[in-house]
């Protein structure tokens, strides 16, 4: 009878090993494919990001030549205004030249005629006997004597006048030109920077919807993920074998259940998939928590945390908590110890087909195989039971 019996439950345990063994290999492998989805997206989401702040940085910068060429553009304006009243004071005052020059030339003119038809000369006693009194009389006694130099005058204000006139409107016409031309400048740079501010901001709209698109992709995996752990913990929490034989009793072999504490535990962990980033002594502040920031001890602590387990903080603590269990007992929620850069140097929630959670240091809070890969190859087989 003995030696039946445990040939009956051998055969039982092989049928079960094999029956156990696909869905976990199935469940391991899923597992992972959505995993490399998350890590692949947040990679993408990152890309993303950082294109995002160059361009963001370029668009400052647009924005910050946009407004100084605009300064520039109003500074312009402002000389071109006021040249422009200085050529219309100019204008007033070669009208008022132009003036005396007219004059001037209308008395030469009539000088000219005049000793012409005197036959060349003005003799004295026609300017004096043309005179209608004493006073006009003695005026034309000092005209007469200055006559001769003051028509020699008149002809070197007919052409100093002239050449300042000339200058003027050369060195006002050059720079009212040369400010114009300054305004065309930058009012066509303006533009050129509205057409790249443009060009840019349809680059970003772009960018942030491949990033929308991605974030959106990365929540359906991390759902997928949740429930993908959810399955693995009610498998666990069913019995494993159930058999009964009239000839030899009732055999039960099974694996203790995961308790509600234990899913709280790992629900609280996956919350932060995609939303934390290692930081070495994370975790220990309400700023951390806020804002994601953990190490692999931080999280775990703060995780039993979520269920009300007040546990160590730190590797060294967390080592020497509950009970220690063989890893080929281990189940979802014990921690599991990897020996990374010391003995134990890495610690993680055991998931269930391989698989746990963790705060590594380079993909945050996410979920990793310690049979396969860099985890296997640090997995040292410590185990540590919190929650029995």
């Amino acid at each position: 009878m003995k030696l039946k019996l445990t040939a009956v439950s051998t055969t039982i345990m092989l049928g079960l090993g094999s029956a156990f063994a696909i869905p976990s290999v199935k469940a391991e492998t899923n597992q992972s494919s959505v995993q490399s989805g998350i890590n692949n997206a947040n990679s993408a989401i990152s890309q993303y990001q950082s294109q995002l702040d160059q361009l963001n940085a370029e668009v400052a910068r647009a924005d910050q030549a946009y407004n100084d060429n605009e300064k520039v553009i109003a500074d312009t304006q402002k000389k071109i205004t006021d040249t422009e009243a200085q050529v219309a004071q100019l204008n007033q005052q070669i009208s008022t030249i132009q003036d005396r020059i007219t004059k001037r030339n209308d008395i030469l003119k009539k000088r000219a005629q005049s000793i012409q038809e005197s036959g060349g000369t003005v003799s004295y006693l026609d300017v004096l006997m043309g005179s209608s009194s004493f006073g006009d009389f003695i005026d034309r006694v000092g005209a007469v004597s200055t006559m001769v130099q003051a028509d020699q005058d008149i002809i070197k204000q007919q052409m100093a006048d002239k050449q300042e006139v000339e200058k003027k409107q050369e060195v006002v016409g050059k720079e009212l030109a040369s400010l114009k031309s300054m305004k065309t400048d930058l009012e066509g740079m303006q533009q050129q920077i509205l057409q790249q501010k443009a060009q840019n901001d349809a680059l970003k709209a772009d960018l942030q919807n491949k990033q929308t698109d991605k974030i959106a992709e990365r929540a359906q995996l991390q759902q997928q993920q949740r429930d993908l752990a959810a399955q693995a913990i009610k498998a666990a929490q069913a019995p494993q074998a159930k058999s009964n034989n009239s000839n030899s009793g009732n055999i039960n072999l099974s694996v203790p259940k995961v308790s509600g504490s234990i899913n709280d535990v790992i629900s609280a962990g996956y919350k932060l998939i995609g939303n934390s980033t290692y930081v070495f002594g994370g975790g220990r502040t309400q700023s951390d928590i806020a804002n994601g920031r953990f190490d692999c001890s931080g999280f775990v602590h703060w995780a039993f945390a979520q269920a009300g387990y007040n546990i160590g903080s730190s590797t060294d603590a967390l080592v020497n908590s509950g009970s220690r269990v063989s890893p080929s007992d281990m189940r979802p929620g014990d921690l599991v110890f990897f020996d990374t850069y010391k003995r134990d140097g890495h610690v993680g929630i055991y998931l269930g087909g391989g698989n746990f959670i963790g705060c590594q240091n380079s993909t945050g809070v996410a979920v990793a195989n310690l049979t396969s890969g860099y985890w296997k190859g640090v997995f040292n087989g410590h185990v540590v039971r919190i929650i029995n």
